[in-house]
């Protein structure tokens, strides 16, 4: 299928690429449900620590002024734009989200937000299991709170390695599916007791139910290590953070 550019309104250099899109159609439909109060509910539920949480992630993955970068499932882009600063003018980001409407929040952010070096962006409607980008062009990925929620982890990060460059990594952040069983129900009380009661205000319950059973069937940090290495990257540490509620995959290909 031939990709289609559309032009951001009103911010010169931003293009939007949108592609074929093969993935679990309800996750994608959730996201595009959640996407017009997902940064406020973002802000509510973790009291404003997932800013910190998200430069960690930018710190690990290496990102360097004049690379050229990748944020995977990008959403409405924070770990975009500060991908974008750490490359500066010169470099390249790239943010690509399967969700249209998360997609449409990020360009507008980009106008509204109106930094010099995000006219590196580039947007890109696409399939983290089937990314639309040549082997071995991006010197550092970034991805949050998206390997949870695609259909086939091992297959994602196959993608993210073919991708990559020699020695170059990728830094994942994500809900922790802790070991430590006070931290593992402490987890289930903040999503039964916080998470879902806000979510409720916003008309949102049913959507963000699906937290906890997305965790329960995610992996420990360690068998994300083990599958990173199966996958072919040279070296995978995992680290837990936000008092073991979070956890940050930072893998080298």
């Amino acid at each position: 299928m031939a990709s289609l550019r559309f032009s951001a309104p009103h911010l010169p250099g931003s293009r939007f690429k949108r592609r074929l899109v093969r993935c679990a159609g309800e996750r994608q439909e959730l996201f595009n449900r959640i996407a017009p109060v997902y940064d406020n509910l973002n802000d509510l539920l973790s009291f404003g620590q997932h800013r910190i949480w998200k430069r960690m992630a930018v710190s690990w993955s290496g990102a360097k002024p004049g690379d050229s970068v990748l944020d995977l499932c990008c959403g409405s882009g924070d770990l975009t734009f500060l991908m974008s600063e750490k490359v500066g003018c010169y470099g390249k980001v790239t943010g690509l989200d399967f969700s249209k409407k998360q997609l449409s929040i990020a360009i507008s952010r980009q106008y509204v937000l109106s930094k010099a070096c995000y006219n590196n962006i580039e947007w890109v409607e696409g399939d983290a299991l089937d990314l639309p980008f040549s082997n071995g062009i991006f010197d550092a990925m970034t991805m949050g709170y998206g390997l949870r929620n695609v259909v086939d982890i091992r297959k994602a990060l196959q993608e993210m390695f073919r991708v990559l460059k020699p020695g170059s990594r990728v830094s994942i952040l994500d809900f922790n599916k802790s070991t430590q069983p006070f931290t593992a129900l402490f987890q289930e009380w903040m999503i039964d007791n916080v998470v879902v009661p806000t979510a409720t205000v916003y008309g949102l319950a049913k959507e963000y139910k699906y937290l906890k059973a997305s965790i329960n069937e995610f992996l420990t940090g360690k068998e994300l290590e083990k599958l990173a290495l199966e996958t072919g990257f040279s070296n995978a540490r995992h680290y837990e953070i936000g008092g073991g509620l979070m956890g940050n995959l930072v893998a080298t290909r």
